[in-house]
């Protein structure tokens, strides 16, 4: 065999083998390509929704603060020793109850002694006044005699006043917190004693833009959690808003009521917030993957006929996953949601229907 022969042997061998390898892998139509025939690619496969009105909340996450509906740092008006504490650490109180009460002994003995003077000054107005009827004293005379009785019984109220201040009692119904005297303690006027709390209900205490002020009213209600129950949601309801905007924050400050009957919630513990501003009814919504934006706007891709349709739209509010198509489409549109990166208008696609 001569080497021309042997090299068209090898070379035919050749053509075999590509042969082999390449003919699998041609598409279904090349045979008709191979005869002549247009080549034709397959229909892309895309995701379609068909649009129906739904309900929107229109909301916002923000975070605040847990106070106590009420709170009073208790202290002494006067000074004076501590005799006797009638409260415990964390005891819930009413309130008018007793929970200090300082040594009164001198007070009341200067009690005593305004009071038998009292009588003393009470009996001479009488006698001054029957003699005043029977014209054996003048006028001038009985009215030192009313003065000085007036006198004295208001010495015995101030004295009074002065007195009830040696008793410490509860302003409110509260939980009062830890102390900070001790039986025989000195107090001087506003050194304190302990603070009490009304914690039931609670208020939640947060800040918004400025921007919804038009959105936030009274008697909107919230959801929150707390650390301290992760997986337990609370709720309030509105009952402020600061009439003024935070010139530093451009905020605006809120506060809420919110019900607290198994004291799960503490003044100072931090909020996570979720504030409704409003709810629409009737929205359109489409995943935010199906909006394409454009230079002067936005669009999407619609299916009729069988057809790919491009349409302009003007977007609304917006959540994690869906946006609101405001203007540009109807219900009962179908928008497609996949592949709007390998389509054009006027595409021919297969559609399916989650």
């Amino acid at each position: 065999m001569n080497k021309t022969v042997k090299r068209i042997l090898y070379i035919g061998i050749v053509i075999v083998i590509l042969g082999a390898i390449i003919y699998p892998k041609l598409p279904d139509g090349d045979s008709s390509a191979m005869a002549g025939g247009p080549a034709t690619r397959p229909k892309l496969t895309v995701d379609g929704l068909v649009l129906a009105g739904q309900e929107l909340k229109n909301q916002i996450n923000i975070t605040g603060t847990i106070l106590a509906d009420e709170s009073v740092l208790l202290n002494s008006e006067v000074a004076g020793k501590v005799s006797e504490i009638l409260f415990e650490e964390g005891q819930f109180i009413k309130k008018g109850k007793l929970l200090v009460k300082l040594n009164d002994d001198e007070i009341k003995a200067d009690l005593e002694r305004l009071r038998f003077i009292l009588k003393l000054n009470e009996d001479n107005e009488y006698r001054q006044k029957q003699l005043l009827e029977k014209e054996a004293i003048s006028r001038e005379e009985y009215e030192t005699a009313l003065t000085t009785l007036n006198t004295s019984q208001a010495e015995i109220r101030v004295l009074q006043a002065r007195l009830e201040k040696h008793y410490i009692k509860a302003p409110f119904d509260g939980i009062v917190g830890l102390r900070s005297i001790s039986v025989g303690s000195y107090l001087n006027p506003g050194t304190a004693i302990a603070e009490l709390f009304k914690i039931d209900p609670v208020k939640v205490e947060f800040s918004v833009p400025s921007k919804y002020l038009q959105l936030v009213n009274v008697g909107d209600r919230i959801n929150f959690s707390v650390d301290a129950y992760p997986d337990e949601v609370f709720n309030g309801e509105i009952y402020a808003v600061e009439p003024q905007v935070d010139p530093q924050t451009r905020s605006i400050r809120i506060r809420a009521l919110a019900n607290n009957k198994k004291n799960q919630l503490y003044p100072g513990q931090f909020a996570r917030i979720n504030l409704i501003l409003e709810v629409i009814d009737n929205a359109l919504l489409i995943p935010t993957q199906a909006v394409i934006p454009e230079l002067n706007g936005k669009r999407v891709f619609t299916y009729k006929n069988g057809k790919v349709v491009s349409q302009s739209i003007e977007t609304g509010l917006r959540n994690e996953e869906n946006v609101q198509v405001a203007t540009g489409l109807s219900p009962g549109d179908t928008v497609i949601t996949t592949g709007v990166l390998q389509i054009n208008h006027g595409s021919e696609v297969n559609i399916r229907f989650n």
